[in-house]
């Protein structure tokens, strides 16, 4: 009986005090530590960061899975970074996926993480090829500037299936 009604009242004080808590939006910053760490910033829908986010999370940061440790709001990413790069993390919880492309500039040993609007995913590509079919002359210059920017793309780590998972799941996200 006295186990019984231990396991009860550890059962009750275990509901009581769990957080649930889901992540729905996340800032990027370079970790405090200045080791060529990201550290992952649980924010609101405003960008303002929320303290009392503790807990494990699971994270996909460029096709990788990682199971991030917040505390106080901030977990780090344990993946150091040694050139610029692109850096995909994605989120999925009960409310959906939430993602962001950054490209990471890294210069002197300091990280510098700028989101890139998906957006211009598609534009620039697309741009490009409504100049190509509008002017004959511009279609060797066309196929030139499309393989630069794919071949950029791929380079600082943004593959071509990360490259359209990014895109499809912001036109998801459009709808």
């Amino acid at each position: 009986m006295k186990n019984l009604l231990a396991a009860l009242l550890l059962f009750i004080s275990g509901t009581c005090f769990a957080q649930h808590t889901d992540i729905n939006n996340f800032l990027v910053k370079e970790s405090l530590l200045k080791n060529s760490k990201l550290a992952i910033i649980a924010a609101d829908s405003l960008g303002n960061p929320i303290e009392n986010i503790n807990g494990v999370y699971t994270f996909s940061i460029s096709g990788f899975t990682q199971s991030l440790s917040f505390n106080g709001g901030v977990a780090v990413i344990p993946l150091q970074i040694d050139k610029s790069t692109f850096v995909y993390i994605k989120h999925q919880n009960d409310n959906g996926t939430h993602s962001k492309l950054l490209y990471v500039y890294k210069k002197d040993g300091d990280l510098n993480p700028f989101t890139i609007s998906r957006i211009f995913l598609i534009v620039i590509p697309l741009i490009i090829i409504i100049l190509a079919f509008a002017f004959k002359r511009f279609i060797y210059i066309a196929i030139i500037l499309l393989l630069i920017f794919f071949f950029f793309s791929y380079s600082n780590g943004l593959n071509i299936s990360t490259f359209f998972e990014t895109t499809f799941d912001y036109l998801k996200n459009l709808i």
